[in-house]
């Protein structure tokens, strides 16, 4: 009996606790769903709603003639709100959106997609996100005319959500100067040291934590982003492509590790062209600023001749014709012998020679003998001329000069005639180029310049003017000895294997040693920096080929020859320095030059320089036109190009048919050897997609 009466207590007992325990719980459900249920769902929205930034659509970086360097391309995303079509309409679409679908993605069959989009209407789902993949404008304008989507957002349902791409429409050309920025506002170039211009504001909007991903909710509360400004560059894109191809050129013919090139208008400082190449793996790219940043900051040898001899002629009376005995080769400075190239030495040499020939030994005899008792001033001088100091360029990275002072514990006994010629220092390639560009500039040295403008739209915000640094670096009297020099290396030196018949150019080779483990090493830096046309400078330029490998690797035959390619060809398309030439051409009026079709500004530059009269029904906002003669003149008419619609090309250089087919995202294919288009396989204004290709036949 005990045993059976505490068996039936401890079973009412457990009754009763199990009873108590579901009273708690009927108890906490009453609580939270009446009691407190209109806290908990304040709570549940505030989780489920919330306001997220909306991307400001970044700007744009043009060229010089407002060619779009990089631009924001606008991208989609597919998403869907199954639920707000009303019955007749969705019933009516599904199948045939479905197939659709399943065509345009091909990825999923025509029954995954209605099944998927009916259980998600049937479960009440607010939100889908249909594919991953994102689609471009043009196919976003197609969808658009689906079934269901047609009705719209609000009464179809469909969603698209909006996502920029960065995009270049001239690929890799100036890739490392337009540069980019990174998810996490790192990055390099323009993009970099621009962003907070081109980033613009985001805005905000409400949007919906669901299943799948975030839904807006445009509630009116939503802050529209403001829009990034656009920025001008300086870069010609004809001339950065010279200076890109001839680079590549050098480095692929000489092995060589990287190599670098500036183009500068001498009275403006603005950089035309500015070329990176560094060699990996899969060959030469724009891994690196080496014109400006740390890397490519090095001892620049022979180039810094210029420096030294800038400073002799405004420390002594020293003349072009003085005499300099560099002897044998060789010359024994404390514990160490410097040598020139020549086996056997240059014996007794003027000034102008040592320079022209550049003889290590005759510069460091100079430097020697002038500033052996205050070295010091040598060094002052340097600082005179800014190399001591960044030039504060608009790029983000510009490396630190290294100029070494009488007071560092590194100065030895030779270190005046190593820095004579450009040793136990470091300077980078655009640094070497504002000193050669101040003497072709008469003196006056200008901040390198690459970005012109800040705008919205065609409202500047911010012009960026030439600023002197330095309105005078020397005398008058020594930049003319030096312009001298420079023009003789040229003339008569290390470099006259770039003299050219049609205009005059002014620079100095460069070759030094490079330093691996502590040690010089039998590897160098060659380069070529100078001014053309001479007698009345336009451009300076500078190329470095850093670790040529082969025979014949200084300077005068790896850099040099660069720079004359570039010079070539800027002074051939700048018809400002033909004008002796020009003189003597009479145009022949009676005879119309065979003009079809091109750039309206172009056309019209020319025209006027050749004397032939043209008249237009075109403005300036026409960017192409047709022309067609009409008696003694050319009349030029708008040959407008559509976005999404293939242009009319006949008649344009093949050149300029590449670039307007090439911006309009078409595969091209040509054929002939002609200048000209004769024909085109796909009539002007058809609607192009992603698969539309043509043929352009030359003439």
């Amino acid at each position: 009996m005990n045993i059976k009466k505490s068996i039936v207590l401890r079973v009412r007992i457990a009754f009763l606790l199990v009873c108590l325990f579901a009273c708690a719980i009927v108890y906490k459900v009453v609580q939270i769903q009446v009691l407190d249920g209109t806290k908990w769902k304040q709570i549940s929205k505030e989780r489920r709603i919330r306001y997220q930034p909306v991307p400001a659509t970044r700007g744009n970086i043009y060229s010089d003639n407002e060619s779009i360097l990089a631009t924001s391309l606008p991208f989609y995303r597919v998403a869907f709100d199954p639920a707000i079509a009303q019955a007749e309409t969705f019933n009516a679409g599904i199948d045939s959106l479905a197939m659709l679908l399943s065509r345009f993605y091909k990825d999923q069959s025509p029954e995954h997609y209605r099944r998927k989009i009916k259980n998600a209407r049937h479960a009440g789902r607010r939100y889908i996100r249909l594919n991953s993949r994102q689609i471009n404008y043009q196919e976003k304008k197609m969808m658009a005319s689906w079934p269901i989507f047609r009705a719209g957002k609000n009464k179809g349902g469909v969603i698209f959500e909006k996502v920029e791409k960065r995009f270049k429409p001239f690929g890799m050309l100036a890739e490392r100067a337009i540069g980019f920025i990174n998810e996490d506002k790192n990055g390099a170039g323009l993009e970099y040291s621009f962003n907070g211009d081109l980033a613009g504001t985001d805005g905000e909007a409400l949007f919906e934590r669901i299943a799948g991903g975030n839904k807006p909710i445009y509630d009116g509360t939503e802050v529209a982003p403001q829009n990034g400004y656009d920025i001008k560059t300086t870069i010609d894109i004809n001339l950065q492509d010279v200076a890109e191809n001839a680079l590549y050129k050098a480095l692929v013919e000489k092995n060589a590790d990287y190599g670098c090139v500036i183009l500068m208008e001498v009275k403006t400082g603005e950089i035309k062209a500015m070329a990176n190449l560094g060699k990996t793996k899969g060959g030469f790219i724009e891994d690196y600023n080496y014109a400006v940043g740390n890397q490519g900051r090095t001892e620049p040898g022979s180039t810094f001749k210029l420096a030294s001899m800038l400073a002799l002629f405004e420390h002594t009376d020293l003349d072009l014709t003085d005499t300099v005995d560099t002897g044998d080769g060789r010359y024994r400075i404390k514990n160490t012998t410097m040598t020139d190239v020549k086996i056997g030495g240059y014996g007794k040499i003027t000034t102008k020679e040592v320079f022209e020939k550049s003889s290590n030994i005759g510069v460091a005899k100079l430097i020697q003998e002038n500033f052996k008792d205050n070295p010091q001033a040598f060094v002052d001088y340097l600082h005179k001329f800014g190399l001591s100091s960044t030039l504060g360029f608009q790029m983000d990275g510009e490396a630190r000069p290294y100029i070494k002072n009488t007071s560092d514990k590194t100065w030895y006994g030779t270190t005046l005639t190593s820095m004579s010629i450009g040793y136990e220092m470091k300077l980078a390639p655009l640094q070497t180029l504002a000193l050669y560009n101040a003497v072709a500039n008469n003196g006056v040295k200008v901040q390198p310049i690459i970005v012109k403008e800040i705008r919205r739209a065609d409202q500047v915000i911010q012009t960026f003017q030439t600023r002197v640094l330095n309105d005078r670096i020397a005398s008058e009297e020594t930049i003319k000895k030096v312009r001298a020099m420079l023009e003789g290396v040229v003339q008569n030196g290390t470099a006259k294997n770039i003299k050219s018949a049609d205009y005059k150019v002014a620079g100095k080779t460069g070759t030094a040693r490079k330093v691996k483990d502590g040690k010089y090493v039998k590897l160098y830096s060659t380069s070529f920096a100078g001014y053309f046309p001479a007698d009345n400078p336009k451009y300076s330029c500078i190329v470095i080929i850093d670790s040529p490998r082969g025979v014949n690797v200084y300077g005068g035959d790896v850099a040099a020859p660069v720079f004359k390619e570039v010079a070539d060809k800027a002074y051939a398309r700048d018809l400002a320095m033909h004008q002796p030439l020009r003189a003597r051409v009479v145009p022949n009026k009676d005879s119309l030059p065979q003009v079809k079709a091109g750039s309206f500004d172009d056309l019209s530059l020319i025209l006027n320089k050749i004397g032939i009269s043209s008249h237009s029904t075109a403005t300036h906002d026409d960017e192409w036109v047709r022309v067609t003669p009409q008696m003694r003149s050319l009349k030029f008419e708008p040959n407008p190009v559509q976005g999404g619609q293939v242009p009319d090309v006949t008649g344009m250089t093949l050149r300029d048919a590449l670039f307007i087919l090439g911006n309009q995202h078409l595969k091209v294919h040509v054929e002939g050897m002609g200048k000209r288009v004769m024909k085109q396989s796909v009539q002007p204004g058809t609607e192009i997609n992603k698969e539309t290709k043509i043929t352009i036949v030359l003439s």
